[in-house]
């Protein structure tokens, strides 16, 4: 079943909108709790200024009957607190019943109430500050005893609606100015700094485009300053150079493979029909048979090699792993090295005197250790000194040839590479080094280049 694709957006849309979105959830959120907040503390700052009011009015109202002053000072206060609507007095005796107050239109006629008369449930009980639901209106009630000579005469009682005390419009706009400017700020600046970072990762993009047509040339510009982004910049780049080279390298080993395995094959062709029509008789027909022999034995062994280099590439082959003593097996695979060799080499075996071993397969490591043993004598040409030594986490195979170029060094473990020496000296495919490092790792270890210039070079496998 195939998944139908999805429609694609742009990094800097995807971004950009989505942080939008989460800014403005944050800033509503933030409003919301900013409105509760200011209107919370603004009913809380004005009960307390009427629940001063009260006490003042308590005080100054006994032995007082003329409440006109009492109106006045209601109406100060709402100024004073910026309130649409002023709060309502009331001076009542001790039963409720109204002795002064405002007479126009107010929280008092909304009550109902029957003779001048507040609702008992106001008085009923002890908190001087109460919020009640009259009517089906919210509202506050603050009221003060009024005392004359120790005995009290009545009560002073202030009543405000819940939304006039909560009334503050202008805070309110002044919240949602700020709120929505810091919304386009912030979507402002995420905007234009995430159009700065991306340029440089469209510009990547851009280029893998180019490359994936087979241009390998482009330039980047490095010159930015976060380091993530530096980073990947720099990467491609030593990408694009490292592709460029490979396909350079691609072609010229492409040219160098036919050439090896064409070269046996003309003279297999051309030395048996010499034979065929007579052209050589008697011993030298018998050499070249032999010569014969000799190039089908090489053309065998690189169709060989690159059969073992497939299987080995596609898993299809089996490790037989055991408990192997090193020490002893590093001496045998170097023993039967030597006895092959037509040449006498000089070769040395170091071991420790504790004995190691570990879990491998023998057949696989004498593999590897065998393809080191003769590139190593190869660049030595029959002249100089090969060691073998064993560490505890290691095999060293370590000559004293010419080494390898430092600029051919990246490229011995690529497949089909062989240095500009070994290509005129040996015929080969190349795949020695790249096959005997897939091995390795088969093995659980990997091989390294550990070091090489004019004294020698030294191959180690290397167990993780």
């Amino acid at each position: 079943m195939f998944m139908k694709n999805k429609k694609r957006t742009t990094l800097l849309k995807y971004w950009t909108t989505r942080y939008l979105f989460s800014l403005c959830i944050g800033l509503l959120l933030l409003g919301f709790a900013s409105f509760w907040w200011i209107r919370q503390t603004t009913i809380e700052n004005r009960l307390n200024l009427l629940e001063y009011l009260a006490a003042e009015t308590a005080e100054r109202a006994a032995g007082q009957s003329n409440f006109a002053e009492f109106d006045r000072r209601i109406d100060e206060r709402a100024r004073v607190l910026d309130m649409g609507s002023p709060p309502q007095l009331f001076i009542t005796n001790n039963k409720g019943v109204m002795m002064g107050g405002p007479r126009g239109p107010g929280p008092e006629n909304r009550l109902r109430p029957e003779k001048r008369k507040l609702p008992a449930k106001i008085f009923a009980s002890s908190e001087p500050v109460q919020k009640l639901k009259i009517n089906g209106l919210s509202l506050y009630s603050i009221k003060e005893p009024i005392v004359l000579d120790s005995e009290q005469r009545g009560w002073v009682v202030v009543l405000q609606t819940e939304d006039e005390l909560a009334d503050v419009n202008q805070e309110y706009r002044l919240i949602a100015i700020l709120l929505f400017g810091l919304g386009l700020l912030g979507w402002g600046v995420i905007y234009v700094l995430s159009k700065r970072i991306l340029k440089p990762i469209q510009e990547v993009a851009g280029a893998a485009a180019v490359i994936k047509d087979g241009q390998y040339d482009v330039q980047l510009n490095t010159d930015v300053r976060e380091q993530e982004i530096y980073d990947l910049v720099t990467s491609f780049e030593d990408m694009t150079r490292r592709l460029t080279q490979l396909e350079k390298l691609r072609a010229e080993l492409l040219a160098g493979v036919t050439h090896d395995l064409k070269t046996p094959v003309t003279s297999i062709s051309g030395l048996v029909q010499a034979v065929r029509d007579g052209i050589v008789t008697g011993e030298e027909r018998e050499e070249f048979l032999d010569i014969t022999l000799k190039e089908i034995h090489r053309l065998q062994k690189m169709i060989a090699d690159l059969l073992d280099f497939n299987s080995l590439s596609a898993g299809a082959f089996t490790l037989h792993m055991e408990t192997c003593n090193m020490n002893e097996l590093v001496h045998d695979i170097v023993r039967q090295w030597s006895v092959t060799q037509q040449n006498a080499v000089q070769c040395e075996v170091q071991t420790p005197d504790t004995l190691i071993t570990r879990e491998t397969d023998p057949l696989r490591l004498q593999q590897i250790l065998i393809n080191l043993l003769n590139n190593s004598s190869q660049a030595m040409d029959g002249m100089g000194k090969l060691t073998v030594s064993l560490f505890e986490d290691r095999i060293e195979v370590a000559d004293s040839g010419p080494g390898i170029l430092e600029q051919e060094q990246p490229y011995i473990f690529e497949r089909f590479f062989r240095g500009e020496k070994k290509k005129l000296k040996v015929r080969g495919l190349g795949l020695g080094l790249p096959f005997s490092k897939m091995l390795a790792k088969a093995l659980g270890a990997d091989l390294v280049l550990k070091e090489s210039g004019p004294s020698g070079s030294v191959f180690a496998v290397i167990w993780k």
